[in-house]
């Protein structure tokens, strides 16, 4: 699918038939966004903008040191955008290219973001005059949902340190929500940071327009960012001490479990040393006596009644 919003006069409209390149005026083309584009429709945005835009696999395999460059026509980048699963993350790559006054997405998967701004770009195209514009304000839309997903693993430590607080369902698979909580978290902090890096590059680009407006929007954007980077830093901080508590409070009740059998074991050494001494297959002191049982059982009970007695005043139980 290809997206193309061209100025009309005072208004934004919008196309979606690629064939439109050949009547609208390039000064006009405010912003193209390709969704899992046709090879026509890839074929005939390379042709308007005369560079090659690149495929998904392409988008994923660069390195995260490579994801920004540029020439003497555009600036190009690469970043990946988050959105929640069930219990992960998913990341998706989103290729931009800016040059001049026009604005080049590529993605692959609808985006919440972008369908909010473009109604957005329809509604107040006196907000919009190029594409640069359009690029600072899917950045600061995706940091705004980026906050949001920052603050959703906040509530859910939140809700894990009351549980433990509480010693609600303390165990192993606690402990690998905990872990999974933890990647989500890393995940997030790594997409923060890669947009951090794109948005350092663009400012020092001298691609980058001098409108005074549009630099100091990236650089609020900039400060969003380091405060939502001290904010992950700080959720995974104490996803960490959570996992240790979690991991001490397990220990702590498997050593439990080992004390209660070895105090057991303990109590019932002497009466299973007494009853192997009277088992023995020979003639024992007292063994002709009716009354011989009674009194093995009540030694037996005396030891096992003394032994803990002696455990309960060292306090060892």
């Amino acid at each position: 699918m290809i997206r193309i919003f061209y100025r009309d006069g005072s208004e934004i409209r919008l196309t979606q038939t690629e064939s439109k390149f050949a009547s609208i005026a390039r000064a006009d083309i405010l912003w193209i966004d390709l969704i899992s584009p046709t090879g026509d429709e890839k074929r005939a945005t390379e042709s308007f903008l005369g560079t090659e835009i690149q495929s998904r696999a392409t988008a994923e395999e660069i390195e995260s040191s490579s994801r920004f460059s540029e020439d003497d026509r555009a600036i190009y980048a690469n970043t990946n955008f988050l959105s929640p699963a069930d219990d992960e993350m998913l990341m998706d790559p989103v290729s931009f290219i800016l040059m001049e006054h026009t604005l080049t997405t590529l993605r692959e998967i609808p985006l919440r973001s972008f369908d909010t701004l473009q109604r957005k770009i329809q509604a107040l195209p006196e907000q919009f005059p190029d594409g640069f514009t359009v690029f600072v304000e899917i950045m600061d839309k995706r940091v705004d949902l980026d906050a949001d997903i920052v603050e959703l693993i906040s509530k859910d430590v939140s809700q894990f340190s009351k549980r433990i607080n509480q010693q609600e369902d303390i165990n192993e698979e606690f402990l690998l929500d905990i872990n999974q909580l933890q990647e989500n978290a890393m995940f997030v902090r790594e997409n923060i940071v890669d947009k951090q890096r794109l948005i350092s590059n663009i400012v020092k680009s001298k691609r980058c327009p001098k409108n005074s407006d549009l630099r100091e929007d990236l650089n609020v954007i900039l400060q969003d960012i380091a405060s939502l980077i001290n904010h992950t830093n700080f959720a995974f901080e104490r996803l960490e001490y959570l996992q240790e508590t979690v991991v001490g409070l397990i220990n702590l009740e498997q050593n439990n479990i080992m004390k209660i059998f070895t105090l057991i074991s303990l109590l019932l050494m002497p009466a299973t040393l007494v009853a192997s001494f009277y088992g023995m297959n020979v003639t024992l002191p007292f063994a002709e006596k009716w009354w011989a049982w009674l009194a093995i059982a009540l030694l037996m009970v005396m030891l096992i009644v003394g032994i803990w007695m002696v455990f309960k005043h060292k306090k060892m139980l």
